[in-house]
């Protein structure tokens, strides 16, 4: 098979990109996404593939999409951020383009994508861990894709890590999301400066004076600049995803595990201190191999990477 394209569907994006053989992205383009209109998410996905089109001959369509996808890939079964309930999205995508079509879980592709040609090539077993608004994950064992028995595996951001804890967008109670995501990083921030932590001032003037301006990328630079109170802020997120990990290692025994998201760039600010955190809680560390923790390599392109691949692979 020649060339793919592999979108990327978002709540305010739509990404896609013609990809060779070897992962490599040839050329790109986006749509802004009608997110609240099914129809339109289908015509602006039309319009995308028809400009990649006019430079290239594709062969399929891989569709990275933000929600559950059923087992056979084919439909959308929710998403939180976009109008698809029940959505027969192959189908009608397969109608309108007139070519093959595999609809993916976004993480999922974005995993396949780390795994083939990223931060994963050299391993069997991998566990994609994405930190941004939420926390959202892929595995790849002995070299496949896990997808579960209905499709819908590796939700870890909704794995329960304090119970009666703080309610999540999905409905639930103390999910991981909570407690470490960029949101809660950037929430429990703006918290403690509203509560008047002497600590926090530096960071509230980064913002103008404004609590509500304090973003997670403002708290990642002061930190990489040496602010105590950021560095600490990032600690404690490194805390809870070290000890999420610790969790997901004891029943996935990955090789290794791949972070990514926005909270990566980061980098060894909170990798180290992940990896710290992990080792204190991982169970019988001192009588098992350790897997590594590595950051993402393909960055916001892993999904849309993963997803063209997959379409090589119906």
């Amino acid at each position: 098979m020649g060339f793919t394209v592999g979108i990327d569907v978002g709540g305010t994006k739509i990404a896609g990109g013609v990809v060779d053989e070897s992962g490599t992205v040839l050329a790109t383009a986006h749509r802004e996404s009608p997110a609240t209109d099914s129809d339109a998410i289908g015509q602006a996905i039309e319009e995308l593939v028809g400009e990649l089109r006019g430079t290239f001959t594709i062969d399929a369509i891989g569709v990275g999409a933000a929600g559950f996808v059923d087992a056979r890939r084919s439909t959308v079964m929710f998403a939180a951020n976009l109008a698809w309930r029940d959505e027969p999205l192959r189908f009608e995508l397969e109608t309108r383009l007139r070519l093959p079509v595999v609809i993916e879980n976004d993480a999922n592709a974005a995993a396949w994508g780390e795994f083939c040609f990223g931060a994963g090539a050299d391993v069997n077993d991998l566990l994609l861990v994405t930190v941004g608004t939420g926390v959202g994950g892929g595995i790849v064992l002995d070299g496949r894709l896990h997808r579960g028995g209905f499709g819908v595996a590796a939700e870890i951001g909704h794995m329960r890590v304090v119970p009666d804890g703080l309610v999540c967008g999905c409905g639930k109670r103390g999910c991981w999301e909570q407690y470490a995501s960029g949101s809660a990083l950037v929430r429990e921030t703006r918290r403690l400066a509203a509560e008047g932590r002497p600590g926090a001032r530096a960071l509230v003037a980064r913002g103008g004076g404004s609590i509500e301006a304090i973003t997670g990328p403002m708290i990642t630079a002061a930190a990489k600049e040496g602010d105590p109170f950021a560095i600490q802020r990032l600690e404690v997120l490194s805390r809870w995803l070290g000890e999420g990990i610790a969790a997901l290692a004891a029943v996935l025994d990955p090789q290794v595990v791949v972070v990514g998201g926005g909270v990566s760039e980061a980098g060894d600010l909170i990798l180290e201190a992940m990896r710290r955190h992990f080792r204190a809680g991982l169970s019988g560390l001192e009588h098992r191999p350790e897997l590594e923790i590595r950051l993402a390599r393909l960055g916001n392109s892993a999904g849309l990477i993963g997803a063209a691949d997959l379409a090589r692979r119906p």
